[in-house]
C-alpha cells in the first residue's frame, strides 16, 4: 500500500524530471531566441521574444513556480519526519531543490522581469545580466538534476 509519504516522493520526482526536461529545453531553444552574443558588444537581449514566448508565465508558473515549489516544501517536511532508510537520500533532495527554488525566486526571476525590461539600459550592464544569468542558470540545472537523482535513489530504498 502507498503511503502519504511515497506519493509526494513520487510527485517530487516527476516534477523533478518535467523541470529538468523543461529547462534543458529553455536553455538550447528559447534562451537563443532571448539573448544573441555579438563580437565585442556582448549580449543583446530580445525584450520582443521574451515578451511573446513569456515561458515564465505561460509555462513555468504551472510546473515549477507554484507546483514544485509546494511539492519541495512538503517534501521536506516529509523527509524530516521519515524514519526510514531513504531519509538522507531524501533530505538532500529536498534541501538541494529548495536551494534551487530559493535562487529561482530571489535572482532567476526578478532578474528576468528586469531584462525584459531593459530596452532603455547600458549595454554593458545588460551584457553583464544576461552572461550572469546564463552561467548561473547552468548550476540551476544542475542543482535540479542533483535533487532529482537524490530522490530517485531515495525512492528506490
Amino acid at each position: 500500500m502507498t503511503t502519504t509519504a511515497d506519493l509526494l516522493l513520487l510527485l517530487f520526482i516527476i516534477n523533478l524530471g518535467t523541470a529538468f526536461g523543461a529547462g534543458l529545453y529553455e536553455t538550447r531553444i528559447i534562451l537563443p531566441q532571448w539573448f544573441s552574443k555579438s563580437a565585442g558588444t556582448g549580449y543583446r537581449v530580445n525584450t520582443d521574444a521574451m515578451r511573446t514566448v513569456d515561458s515564465g508565465r505561460k509555462f513555468w508558473a504551472f510546473v515549477t513556480t507554484g507546483p514544485l515549489t509546494l511539492i519541495t516544501l512538503a517534501n521536506l517536511v516529509a523527509a524530516w519526519q521519515a524514519t526510514s532508510p531513504r531519509q538522507d537520500w531524501w533530505l538532500a533532495a529536498a534541501l538541494v531543490a529548495l536551494a534551487e527554488r530559493v535562487s529561482t525566486f530571489a535572482f532567476f526571476i526578478p532578474m528576468a522581469i528586469r531584462l525584459e525590461k531593459s530596452d532603455n539600459r547600458p549595454l554593458t550592464t545588460v551584457s553583464r545580466s544576461v552572461r550572469a544569468w546564463i552561467t548561473l542558470n547552468y548550476v540551476r540545472s544542475v542543482l535540479t538534476l542533483v535533487a532529482w537523482l537524490c530522490a530517485l535513489w531515495a525512492f528506490s530504498q
